[in-house]
Order: structure tokens, then sequence, then C-alpha cells
């Protein structure tokens, strides 16, 4: 990209949202209009899909609503969107989690998750948690 277009497109980068991958569990927070009246909607999911970068960027929630899966798409950097939560961090061995359209159920859901606190480094947390290596005779 020209300098002078990165510049520009600089300020207005939205870099207060936390950091976020592929396969974590988030509830975007987004502005909805309704005639005069504005308020703000969460839609909580698994993020399945990252692209673009810079100001172009977006990202794409899947979730189950009433049994049937239902997807919405983000741009990262809209104004529309207040506040990103990260409710469960996770291991994807994918780039995009497409294959996720094709399942029924829980399995709709599951990808390989490991836990808040040891995503977020407490020792504490992950000594106690049992790992691949214990089993039970």
């Amino acid at each position: 990209m020209k300098p002078v277009i990165q510049e520009i497109t600089a300020a207005q980068l939205n870099k207060s949202l936390p950091s976020f991958k592929v396969g974590d569990g988030v509830k975007v927070h987004a502005k909805v209009r309704e005639g005069e009246k504005e308020r703000v909607q969460v839609f909580g999911g698994i993020v399945i899909a990252r692209k673009g970068h810079g100001i172009h960027e977006s990202f794409t929630v899947r979730r189950i609503a009433s049994g049937v899966g239902v997807e919405r798409v983000f741009p990262v950097n809209s104004p529309n969107i207040v506040k990103i939560e990260v409710d469960r961090v996770s291991k994807p061995m994918r780039a995009r989690l497409y294959y996720l359209r094709d399942r029924v159920g829980k399995k709709a859901v599951q990808v390989k998750v490991r836990r808040l606190a040891e995503a977020m480094g407490d020792p504490a947390v992950a000594a106690a948690a049992p790992g691949p290596e214990s089993t039970q005779a």
C-alpha cells in the first residue's frame, strides 16, 4: 500500500479490541439501529474465519440458534462494534473452520479448547489440569 493511504487509515484502526484468533469463542457487542433508536446487540459464537488486513480486516462468527446455523461477518475496525469479549481460547489446526458448517448438534461448536486460565499463563491452573500423559489404570 502507498504510504499516504497507510497514514490515513492508521488513524481509523480500532486499537481497543482484544486479540482473538480463529476458533476462539467470542461475544461481539454491536450497535443496531432500529428507526430512531440505537441499541447494543450481543452476537456470541465461534470465530470461523479472519480475512484481510489493516482497515479492511473482517471476521466471521458462527453460532447455532434454534437448531439453525447463523453466521455474521463483522469488520474488525467498524465503529459499530462496541466491544469484543473472548469467552474461550482454542487451538485450531486450520486457518479457517469452514468444516463446522457441515456438523450438527454439539459437534457443530466443538473445537479443541484450552482453558482461559491456562491461556492467560496461570501456572497453578495449568499444573492442576490433567494432561494427555496422565492415564488411569
